[in-house]
């Protein structure tokens, strides 16, 4: 009888859970990594990895898959996230989240603390009420995108900022504006790659930027939610793609001033074309090199430009991801 009642009095098991830390990551330090760690330790049976090289995180996760966690945490910022997501993507075993980026898009979306220390107390407060669930993923040729991918305009702006990692963490969303602008001028402005966009809902529209989101917002300017596509939720089994037509400087201004949170919305301006509840879409480039090859585009996913194409094909990818937030 005592050792039945002795059984009934036993703490349940710890889940276990191991963090994928980026450690090159904006906000993420050995002594942070330590402090997390410690702290989740009193919840959980905890097993911490860093990253060594880009992709290194997807890898850890696939073979996180057979390792009999609990839960997966993505400790970084959203590049990291990324990558945990294309090692689990498909899977049951829950992601959870750590921010430690510049801008930690998806934590916010999910309503996530984005203070580190704020985010680790959330994540023990969840131990009592487990409810793992399934969100929305993006997926662009092979690669898994849980916010938004994009071409054009925006993945020079990515491309220049990952090419400098110190301004990137020093100036954040400032240095973003500054390559933005001058990305624009020197690439777009006088020789812009244009592309075609097809998708199943509208007619073929061609352009010099393509936005795909599979949530809101598309991104922050600090604590401001910039954004760029209507009618877009994590779970709702959609994209939403919106076109920018040309670019000239006349038409800045009054994009500017949408995306920074005008009574007017990016989707409804003159020079945009917006698409809702997409499951598919391509983008192929329409521009020429002077050899006659196709001219190239840049790609960027969940803000990291990860090359140039010249054609993409885009799909939604309904309850891909199981996560806990």
């Amino acid at each position: 009888m005592a050792r039945f009642g002795s059984a009934l009095h036993r703490k349940p098991a710890k889940k276990r859970m191991l963090i994928i830390v980026n450690p090159y990551a904006t906000t993420v330090s050995d002594r942070l990594r330590n402090l997390v760690v410690y702290a989740l330790q009193g919840r959980f049976d905890v097993e911490a990895v860093s990253t060594e090289a880009q992709n290194h995180a997807t890898e850890i996760g696939r073979e996180a898959r057979d390792g009999g966690y609990d839960v997966v945490v993505a400790f970084g910022g959203d590049g990291t996230l990324n990558e945990v997501v294309n090692g689990l993507a498909g899977t049951d075993l829950p992601v959870a989240i750590l921010p430690g980026g510049s801008a930690n898009v998806v934590c916010r979306t999910l309503g996530i603390p984005n203070d580190v220390v704020d985010a680790t107390e959330h994540l023990l407060s969840l131990v009592d009420d487990w409810r793992p669930r399934k969100i929305d993923l993006g997926k662009v040729d092979e690669r898994h995108f849980v916010f938004a991918c994009g071409v054009g305009i925006d993945a020079t702006v990515v491309r220049r900022v990952d090419e400098h990692p110190k301004l990137k963490a020093k100036a954040g969303p400032y240095y973003y504006s500054w390559a933005g602008v001058s990305g624009f001028y020197r690439k777009y402005l006088l020789n812009a790659t244009r592309v075609r966009v097809e998708t199943d809902v509208g007619e073929p529209v061609e352009g010099v930027t393509a936005i795909v989101q599979n949530s809101d917002p598309f991104t922050y300017f600090a604590s401001r939610p910039i954004r760029v596509c209507e009618g877009i939720a994590i779970d709702d089994g959609t994209l939403s793609i919106a076109v920018l037509k040309r670019a000239a400087q006349r038409d800045m201004p009054t994009l500017i001033s949408r995306l920074l949170g005008g009574s007017r919305t990016v989707a409804g301006h003159r020079q945009v074309e917006h698409f809702d509840d997409v499951m598919a879409a391509t983008v192929t480039t329409v521009s020429e090199e002077k050899d006659g090859s196709p001219r190239p585009f840049p790609l960027q996913v969940d803000g990291d430009y990860i090359g140039d194409r010249t054609k993409i094909e885009l799909r939604a990818e309904p309850g891909a991801l199981t996560i806990v937030a």
